[in-house]
């Protein structure tokens, strides 16, 4: 059964992927640092603020544009669940590389923004208790991250394969 279905807009769907890419990169990079800390880490923080950025700028486009509506045939147990789960990801997508800009900034080390320029650091000291939430929260959020990006692509390709209500064509091309 073939379903049409309204799309996300063409900026969205460009944020979407290229967020998608870059956050699946990022949360590999902090889980491998320790193979090469040097390359990989000044990556990691780069794309951190780099995805944190991509953040406010999702979240002002989807204020500008909203989402397309849900198809009529979505349950409004499934509508509930699937809004919770954007507002969550939306909610991480913030908060993670929030939180390790702010761990990072105890350290003396430089921020460097993949080598253009330095950013600025935020005026923390490390073991205080900002320091300690941000350095807990920033592993904790990476690791329920995966399990809900693990969640969402499951749901995209049970809507695509099994439903076939057209729920992934309004993200695809």
């Amino acid at each position: 059964m073939s379903v049409t279905v309204a799309k996300y807009s063409r900026v969205a769907r460009i944020l979407h992927w290229s967020m998608g890419v870059l956050i699946i990169a990022n949360l590999a990079g902090g889980l491998l640092h320790d193979l090469n800390a040097d390359l990989i880490m000044p990556l990691h923080k780069a794309t951190g603020v780099l995805l944190l950025a991509l953040a406010v700028l999702r979240i002002l486009w989807r204020m500008v544009k909203p989402a397309p509506a849900f198809p009529a045939a979505m349950s409004l147990g499934e509508r509930g669940v699937a809004s919770f789960t954007h507002a969550i990801l939306y909610a991480f997508m913030v908060l993670i590389p929030l939180s390790g800009w702010i761990m990072v900034s105890a350290f003396p080390r430089p921020l460097p923004f993949y080598g253009l320029f330095e950013l600025p650091k935020f005026n923390i000291v490390k073991d205080s208790a900002l320091w300690g939430v941000a350095a807990e929260g920033h592993e904790l959020m990476a690791f329920a991250l995966i399990a809900l990006l693990l969640l969402h692509i499951a749901a995209a390709l049970r809507h695509h394969f099994v439903l076939k209500d057209g729920i992934l064509a309004r993200m695809w091309g």
